[in-house]
This record gives C-alpha cells, structure tokens and sequence, in this order.
C-alpha cells in the first residue's frame, strides 16, 4: 500500500475513533441537572460511573496514538527536491510523456478498430457463404 493510501486510512481511523468517542461520551455521561426548576436526575450505579472515569482515558489514549501514527505517516513523505521550478519541469517532462504515450495509444486504438472492421466484415462474408449454402425448401 503506498504513502498516499496509508494517510487516508489513517484518517478514517482518527474519525472513527473520534466518532465513538463521542458517542460513547454523549451515551454514558451521568445526567446533569441544568435548572433548579427540573428534578434531580436519577443517580448512576457506581460501577458505571467509575467504568464512565475510565473511558475517557482509554478513548483518548487511542486517539493520540491514531494521531503520533498519522504524523509519522506524515514525516515518512518524500521532500521535495528543487522547489517549485523543478517540480513545474517534472510536471512538464511527464505531460509530454503523457502525451507521447497518449498519442501511441491513440495510433494502437485506430489500428485495433480498423482490424475489427476488418473481422467484421471477413464474418460477415462467411456468415453469407454459409447461408448461401443452404437452400431453402
């Protein structure tokens, strides 16, 4: 897999893990009273709020973690050599590369039709013959 692909699939790894962070905060978090005027909001067994003290710790460690793996995912990418005129002349050497090769298989595609056309037409002539062969009743 090369550099390029490895990034994005790091990426994806740091927004699922993100995402179920979250979630998972917005799912467990003990309730909260926001107004003396609603009532108090039903207490949380103690297993799950010492459970809910410890996920956070967990989730966020896999976070970082996804995080020092991206940048040095990142730190592994090649530098570029030269600035910005070497690359604008590497960019120009390949588009005429690119042309060039272009242009071949543009002279192969017009060749490969004009072989089918000819196929086409040599089945043809057989399909003919063998009909001519047969005489109706």
């Amino acid at each position: 897999m090369d550099i390029i692909s490895q990034l994005q699939e790091q990426i994806n790894q740091i927004a699922g893990i993100a995402f179920n962070t979250f979630g998972t905060l917005q799912r467990d978090a003990p309730p909260v009273r926001l107004s003396p005027n609603y009532p108090e909001p039903p207490a949380n067994p103690k297993e799950d709020a010492a459970n809910f003290a410890e996920q956070p710790k967990l989730m966020s460690a896999a976070l970082v973690k996804a995080a020092k793996q991206f940048d040095a995912l990142v730190a592994a990418l090649p530098l570029a050599e030269g600035g910005e005129e070497a690359q604008l002349k590497r960019i120009a050497e390949l588009q005429s590369e690119n042309d060039a090769v272009g242009q071949d298989l543009q002279r192969q595609l017009e060749a490969a039709e004009k072989e089918l056309k000819q196929v086409q037409e040599l089945f043809s002539q057989a399909a003919d013959n063998c009909l001519n062969l047969k005489k109706p009743n």
